[in-house]
C-alpha cells in the first residue's frame, strides 16, 4: 500500500496564504497521479488540484480553487505541495492528499489511497 502524511494547515486570516505538504511511502512506484480533495461539515469531498506524477506533470484544478492555488511535485522526495494563496472563508476544510493508479485525475473514485486530513482554517 502507499502511506500518505499530509501537514501545513491552519488558522489563517482571508487573503493569506499557506502551503501543504504531502509525503508518500511504501509502494510509490505504484502512483499515477497525486490529488487533492477537501471536505467542510455537511458538503460531500470535492476535487481541488492533481498532478500526474510522471511524464509531463500535467496539472488540474477544480473551479473554486483557480488562479489562487497551485499544486507542485517533488518526485525524489515523493512529496506533492499545495500553494495556496488568497484564501477565502470558504476555502475552510480538512483537506486530503490522496494517490492513484490509472485513471481521471479529477474522479474522487479514481484513488486508492488516503492521507489522515489537515484542517485549514480561514477567518474572515
Amino acid at each position: 500500500q502507499v502511506q500518505l502524511v499530509e501537514s501545513g494547515g491552519g488558522l489563517v486570516q482571508a487573503g493569506g496564504s499557506l502551503r501543504l505538504t504531502c509525503a508518500a511511502s511504501g509502494r510509490t512506484f505504484s502512483i499515477y497521479d497525486m490529488g487533492w480533495f477537501r471536505q467542510a461539515p455537511g458538503k460531500e469531498r470535492e476535487f481541488v488540484a492533481a498532478i500526474n506524477w510522471w511524464s509531463g506533470g500535467s496539472t488540474y484544478y477544480g473551479d473554486p480553487v483557480k488562479g489562487r492555488f497551485t499544486i507542485s511535485r517533488d518526485n525524489a522526495k515523493n512529496t506533492v505541495y499545495l500553494q495556496m494563496n488568497s484564501l477565502k472563508p470558504e476555502d475552510t476544510a480538512v483537506y486530503y492528499c490522496a494517490s492513484k493508479g490509472g485513471g481521471i485525475a479529477t474522479r474522487r473514485e479514481a484513488y486508492d489511497y488516503w492521507g489522515q486530513g489537515t484542517q485549514v482554517t480561514v477567518s474572515s
